[in-house]
C-alpha cells in the first residue's frame, strides 16, 4: 500500500544554523508539497521573529514563527519560539515550555520524535551545523519509523560535531552539502511514501508521554517508565530525580519521570555541571567561614585572649589553603577540564 509523498519536514540545527537554513530554504519552491518545521538552539532572550525575519529575505515559502495548537499547511516554514519546545501531532504544531531534553529547551530530539510517531515514513529529518548531538535520537527514530534522514556533509558544517555525531549512530539515506540539499529535499517531498514500515511502539508510547508531561505538566507514571527502560543507578541532574536507561534503537540515553531527558554526552556534560556549581557553593561557605573565623581572631585579641586569636587565626589559614585549591581548580580551565572532566560544549545560541 502507498501513502501520499514526504509532506513533513524536520529540520535540527544550532551553532551557525541561520547562514545553513538561509542556504537551504532559498533552494526550495514556493509550491512545495510539505510543512517544514525548524528547531535552532536559542538562548531564552532570543527573537525568534527576528529569525524568521531573516529567513524570509531567502525564501518564497511562506515563513512564520510556530504557535500552540496550529493546523500546519503545505508551503509553511515554522520556527521554534525561544525556550520553547515544538511537538506535531496529526495535523497541529504543539509549543510548549516542557523539561528540558539534552540540556536544551527547544530541543531537536522532542520535534523529531513526536514527527516520527504520528508521521511515521512520511517524514524527512535533517540535521545541520551545530555541537554536541541533540537530533541524534530524534534521527535514529525517524529512521526506525520509516523516514528519510539526511545529514549536512560534516566537512562543510561550520560546526560538525552535530552531524558527526548523528552519522555516528544513524545509518544516513543522504549525507550531502547544503548546495545540493534543497534540490534533495524537493525531490524526495514529491516521492510516494510507503505504508509498509510501522513506527515500533516505544517511539509513540515515549511521544505520547512527552506529549502528555509537556502539555498537562504532570510527571510520567513509574509504571510508564518502566515499559520505556530499565532504572538506572544516576539521578537526574536537574531535578534530582531517578534515571531510566532506554536502550531502543542505536542510542543510549536516560530519561526521568519529570521529564528531563539525556543522550549519554549531555548527562555527562550535565553532571559536570553540577557539579562545578556545587565547587563553586562549596568555595564560598568556605571563604565566608574563613571571613568568620578573623572577625573571631579579631575579637578575641581585643579581649586579651592572645592563645584563642592565635587559634582562630590558623584554623583561618588552613582554610585559606582550602579556598585556594578551590579557586584554582574553578578558575584555570584547564584545571577545570583535569579535575572535573569538563566539556566546554556549546551554548548554541543563534541571535540573529
Amino acid at each position: 500500500m502507498v501513502a501520499s509523498g514526504h509532506d513533513i519536514v524536520v529540520i535540527g540545527t544550532s551553532a551557525g544554523g541561520m547562514e545553513a537554513l538561509c542556504k537551504l530554504v532559498s533552494q526550495l519552491p514556493a509550491d512545495l508539497p510539505a510543512a517544514i518545521f525548524i528547531v535552532q538552539h536559542l538562548s531564552m532572550d532570543s527573537s525568534s521573529s527576528l529569525l524568521v525575519n531573516r529567513l524570509k529575505k531567502h525564501t518564497a515559502l511562506k515563513v512564520k514563527v510556530a504557535e500552540h495548537n496550529e493546523v500546519f499547511h503545505h508551503g509553511m516554514v515554522y520556527m521554534v519560539p525561544a525556550d520553547r519546545h515544538i511537538l506535531l501531532t496529526k495535523k497541529q504544531i504543539l509549543v510548549v515550555k516542557g523539561p528540558r531534553e539534552n540540556q536544551f529547551r527547544p530541543a531537536v530530539d522532542p520535534l523529531f520524535r513526536s514527527a516520527a510517531a504520528y508521521h511515521g515514513s512520511k517524514v524527512i529529518g535533517i540535521i545541520l551545523t551545530g555541537m554536541m548531538n541533540d537530533g541524534t535520537v530524534g534521527l535514529d527514530a525517524i529512521k526506525r519509523s520509516g523516514g528519510i534522514a539526511i545529514v549536512q556533509d560534516p566537512d562543510e558544517a561550520e560546526y560538525p560535531d552535530m552531524p558527526r555525531n548523528a552519522l555516528r549512530s544513524v545509518s544516513a539515506d543522504y549525507v550531502v552539502p547544503i548546495s545540493e540539499m534543497g534540490k534533495l529535499v524537493h525531490n524526495i517531498s514529491r516521492m510516494p511514501s510507503s505504508d509498509s514500515i510501522t513506527v515500533p511502539n516505544d517511539i509513540v508510547s515515549e511521544a505520547q508521554m512527552v506529549e502528555r508531561v509537556m502539555t498537562n505538566s504532570t510527571m510520567s507514571s513509574i509504571e510508564s517508565m518502566d515499559e520505556l527502560g530499565q532504572r538506572s543507578s544516576y539521578s537526574c541532574p536537574e531535578c534530582g530525580g531517578g534515571l531510566w536507561e532506554l536502550k531502543q534503537g542505536k542510542v543510549n540515553r536516560y530519561r526521568c519521570h519529570s521529564g528531563h531527558a539525556y543522550n549519554d554526552e549531555s548527562l555527562l556534560n550535565s553532571m559536570s555541571s553540577m557539579l562545578e556549581e556545587t565547587l563553586w557553593v562549596s568555595m564560598r561557605i568556605l571563604e565566608e567561614r574563613r571571613n568568620m573565623l578573623m572577625t573571631m581572631a579579631d575579637q578575641d585579641r581585643n579581649k586579651g585572649q592572645s592563645r584563642w586569636a592565635a587559634m582562630q587565626q590558623e584554623r583561618a589559614e588552613e582554610m585559606k589553603v582550602h579556598v585556594d585549591r578551590l579557586k584554582e581548580i574553578l578558575l584555570n580551565r584547564n584545571s577545570v577540564a583535569r579535575h572535573l572532566d569538563l566539556n566546554n560544549g556549546d551554548d548554541n545560541r543563534e541571535a540573529s
